[in-house]
């Protein structure tokens, strides 16, 4: 134990427990700090501090210079927060449990023993982002979903299964169960955590905040319920789980402070996109967000958390509600123990941190007025979640993006009209909520063809892998020829997905409610519109079912499909090829509508150019109205039974029939039994094979798990920071280039350099998978690196995808991004990346890092980078470096045939300096521009001078 300032004080935690707390109130009765002005978040932080201060990773200046943090000034230094436990989703944590194998391999060559190599805090992995739409529309669709998941998953299951053993603090929440963020708020989040400890000689317990990073930026969700938390790099996390402290430099927070109430007919969601676009506007990046005020303490938590939630979209670290009675409420509506609860609430009490604080009670750095009854019924997009349209004015919006300059944002479309149609045959299609079964049976099913109910729909439309044909001979029934009608601005993907929106009962069952009226008109979805329902947690299902809503969504065609990230991450599964034909031969711009948090291009589906976050029940209504350019204030969504015009209000469900039907629905005891015994309730995850032991036993036939390089050839004696001299540009880009297009993900192209490399392995097409499936091997991901379909790359003018040209022979010829970096490492040509403004904004994925420096990239010089991947970046051992205000590679002329070198770089940096980008044209004129060393604090000039995070980490684990 530590107590460097004499601040362990007792308190009741109840149930007459005795418990022991780092105590903020006594820190400040020694004169240190106004600690009781400091927002909650930052105190939270700093109880970390005070608790961990052992004056090595945590010194006493660490926390007295947080306790006197200044709100319009905070200091310039970094925090080592040490958390409490971490989250992990599997497309993040399958990669972050190949590099603890790697690291433990790496031990063993050595002669030491491996398990030195174990996570110090608990570790969640919940598998929730493998999930994909294949099947829907189907009373099967989660079963057969779920069988092509564990086919196509197999390997990297296994491997998972294998680490689960392996290392004792690692918990594995299987398939089927929900998204990782919803099951952190429902289950694993315990508000407050205790330790066994001795004090004075005697047995003691440890009350401390309950605090975690994960590897998912939206891992902020659970800022809703008073957890401080974010989204980190794996590489970060990886860190963390290491016994290392996450590094932050110390923010500025934003007080946004609510009043008023939200009116009848605004959701959560309407509220959460209205603050996505002001806090946008802010300009919040790297900051904390705290809401307070009696607009904030009027919010139930599923609320606040749809507003954590979504911090990454609006630019913040975390989007923070502090504890209050709603917080201890929560708890106990969701199952946890009555020891827990008053645990949570006597731990916060004594430390005067419980209660929603009101105006000028804490010290913000800005402070932002917020009245909820200015919020209007709306959506985002079509690129971008912080684009914000009101929505009687989507239709309008949408005509001026189709016929606006591409260069502007737009879609570059002339004299459209609207009216415009192009049919569709859907051949090859089974019925709308109708059971799968084959064609010979169909008499005995009672199924008929001109059943208005059973509207043609394709269930799956692809050939599945080998192990699923079984699977692929069911998704083929013909039951009668259908066709549609599809053009610009058409509905072809409608999903209620994400953990944003499903984790909030009052909106999905307003989805719920909307359905059923619909359905009680006689309103019907066109068979062109992919639906799915694809909740973040089997609770969701319960309620749905409970409250009879579930039947009415899968008439619609909104049946169940998983319990996972679909849609919102891309796993929306393809459409049918029909349609995906029409959608290239008319070149259209078509449109999916999803209760998602992210909508950039490419994301959603490939084929697919505009796409809008809306509410679930919005989500319905646009199914329904069957396209966007539509005003639903005044337009009608379609005709009922009797041929009558049905409009958005008559369908759409008053405030107090959704509180109806939620109270009627939710229960303590449903979270209890569907958040136990998780191998009991997923048969399939049982019937997969585990290796054992403590290092893992690598396949080289395997084509998902592969050790990667990092610690091949690995010495005890780091590096030395060196300038960059002769370097080559691999990509110039301009502004939001995102992690979306930079790592990996999606579908893998026959014709790319990762399906080039599959095949070359015997795979076939139809096998490939998806990159995040494949994330665990370094071999496909390198290649998938930049090679997004919708990257442009300004050094081939007029082209999208990912290519580059190779300048090394004059003139410069055109290839792959992957082709050119290993021409490239064969004449030890170092590389550089060129870009605009909040380049690596979106998800925390790690292999835009890890791709980027295995293709040979020495150094990202942009004009602004997004948090977690700069971060990222220098945890591989890549150097971040800032343009000058003003200054872009536009600003500079460049064209990528430039030689660059990077001057000013040795051991002896400094956070934060200048150094030298010196530019050598091809007719051999020189200019230099000052830029600015994007290493934010100390430590990380140890992480790039070991060649990143985890090199440095097991370097000093040897080294005990």
């Amino acid at each position: 134990m530590h107590d460097e300032f004499k601040t362990l004080r007792k308190f009741d935690a109840g149930k007459g427990r005795e418990g022991f707390f780092y105590s903020l109130p006594a820190l400040e009765g020694q004169g240190i700090g106004k600690i009781s002005r400091l927002p909650v978040s930052i105190r939270i932080v700093l109880e970390s501090v005070l608790r961990n201060c052992d004056g090595q990773k945590v010194r006493r200046k660490d926390v007295e210079t947080l306790a006197n943090w200044n709100a319009k000034s905070p200091a310039n230094e970094e925090i080592p927060f040490v958390v409490a436990r971490i989250v992990l989703q599997d497309f993040t944590g399958v990669p972050l449990v190949v590099d603890l194998a790697a690291m433990r391999s790496a031990v063993q060559r050595l002669g030491r023993d491996p398990k030195i190599i174990e996570p110090l805090v608990p570790v969640d992995l919940v598998v929730d982002h493998s999930v994909q739409v294949d099947f829907f529309g189907s009373v099967r669709a989660l079963e057969l979903n779920l069988d092509m998941e564990f086919k196509r998953n197999r390997e990297r299951y296994q491997f998972l299964k294998w680490g689960q053993q392996a290392f004792k603090t690692f918990q594995l929440i299987p398939p089927g169960i929900g998204i990782v963020h919803q099951v952190n708020l429902e289950y694993l989040a315990k508000g407050v955590l205790s330790a066994q400890s001795t004090i004075n000689h005697q047995p003691s317990t440890i009350y401390l905040p309950d605090t975690l990073v994960g590897t998912d930026s939206h891992t902020t969700m659970i800022n809703g319920l008073g957890v401080v938390g974010w989204g980190v790099g794996g590489i970060e996390a990886e860190a963390g789980m290491l016994g290392q402290p996450v590094y932050f430099l110390t923010p500025e927070v934003v007080g946004v402070h609510m009043s008023g109430q939200l009116r009848e007919g605004v959701t959560a969601t309407d509220l959460v996109l209205h603050i996505t676009q002001l806090l946008r506007a802010q300009k919040v990046v790297g900051k904390f967000v705290e809401f307070y005020g009696e607009g904030a303490a009027s919010l139930p938590v599923p609320d606040r958390a749809t507003i954590g939630n979504m911090s990454p979209e609006y630019g913040a670290t975390m989007g923070y509600f502090p504890i209050d009675q709603e917080s201890v409420d929560y708890l106990r509506a969701t199952g946890r123990s009555e020891e827990q609860c008053l645990a949570f609430e006597n731990y916060f009490r004594a430390q005067k941190m419980f209660g929603m604080p009101l105006r000028g009670e804490i010290d913000y750095s800005v402070d932002i007025d917020l009245d909820l009854a200015d919020v209007q019924p709306s959506v985002a997009g079509p690129k971008r979640p912080q684009d914000r349209i009101n929505l009687p004015e989507l239709g309008k919006r949408f005509r001026e993006l189709l016929e606006k300059p591409v260069r502007e944002g737009g879609y570059g479309k002339e004299d459209v009209d609207l009216r415009e149609k192009h049919v569709v045959e859907l051949n090859g299609s089974a019925p709308r909520n109708g059971e799968m079964f084959s064609t010979d049976k169909k008499e005995d099913q009672g199924i008929n063809p001109g059943d208005e109910l059973n509207k043609i729909e394709m269930v799956a439309n692809r050939p599945t892998p080998d192990p699923g044909r079984e699977i692929e001979a069911e998704s083929r029934e013909v039951f009668a020829q259908g066709r549609t009608h599809i053009g610009h601005g058409s509905v072809l993907i409608a999903a209620i997905t994400s953990c944003t929106n499903t984790s909030n009962p009052s909106v999905m069952i307003a989805a719920g409610l909307l359905a059923k009226k619909a359905v009680e008109r006689g309103l019907r979805i066109d068979p062109a519109v992919k639906t799915s329902l694809a909740p973040g947690s089997r609770v969701v299902s319960d309620y749905l079912h409970k409250t009879g809503l579930q039947k009415y969504l899968d008439q619609l065609g909104f049946n169940l499909v998983g319990y996972g990230c679909t849609t919102c991450i891309g796993n929306s599964g393809p459409l049918h090829p029909n349609i995906e034909k029409a959608i290239h031969k008319y070149d259209l711009v078509a449109a999916s509508v999803l209760s998602g948090n992210r909508n950039f291009e490419a994301r959603v589906h490939q084929h697919i150019k505009a796409n809008f976050l809306m509410s679930p029940p919005l989500v319905v209504a646009f199914a329904l109205a069957g396209r966007v350019h539509i005003d639903l204030s005044r337009e009608p969504l379609g005709k009922d039974k009797d041929g009558n015009k049905t409009f958005l209000r008559d369908l759409w469900p008053t405030l107090s029939e959704i509180r109806a039907t939620m109270q009627s629905a939710l229960a303590p005891e449903t979270f209890r039994k569907l958040y136990r015994n998780f191998a009991d309730q997923n048969p399939k995850w049982n019937e997969i094979p585990s290796s054992t032991g403590d290092v893992y036993q690598w396949d080289e036939k395997s084509d998902y798990i592969h050790e990667p390089p990092f610690f091949q050839n690995f010495s005890m004696e780091p590096g030395h920071i060196v300038e960059i001299r002769g370097a080559r540009a691999l990509g110039i880009f301009g502004d939001s280039i995102t992690t979306d297009h930079i790592s990996p993900a999606g579908a893998i192209k026959e014709t790319s350099p990762a399906g080039k490399y599959l095949m070359s392995r015997g795979i076939q097409p139809r096998d490939f998978n998806s990159y995040g499936s494949r994330r665990g091997n370094d071999l496909v991901m390198t290649r998938g690196t930049f090679a997004n379909v919708r990257i442009k790359n300004l050094m081939v003018p007029g082209t999208e995808g990912g290519v580059t040209k190779y300048f090394a022979n004059g003139e410069g010829e055109q290839m792959s991004i992957f082709d050119a970096a290993m021409k490239y490492a064969k004449t030890n040509n170092p590389l550089v990346i060129l870009a605009g403004h909040e380049y690596g904004s979106g998800s925390s994925r790690d292999w835009a890092a890890k791709g980027t420096r295995l293709l040979g990239v020495k150094a990202v010089v942009a004009a602004s980078f997004e948090r977690i991947h700069r971060s990222n970046l220098v945890g591989m051992g890549v150097l971040p470096l800032q343009f000058a205000e003003g200054t872009t590679p536009q600003s500079l002329g460049l064209d990528g045939s430039e030689v660059f070198s990077i001057t000013g770089l040795s051991d002896k940096i400094r956070p934060g300096q200048e150094v030298m980008l010196e530019i050598q044209s091809r007719d051999r004129k020189s200019k230099s521009v000052s830029v600015k060393l994007r290493i934010d604090t100390p430590i990380e000039i140890d992480y790039y001078r070991h060649g990143g995070i985890l090199p440095f980490v097991l370097r000093q684990l040897l080294s005990k």
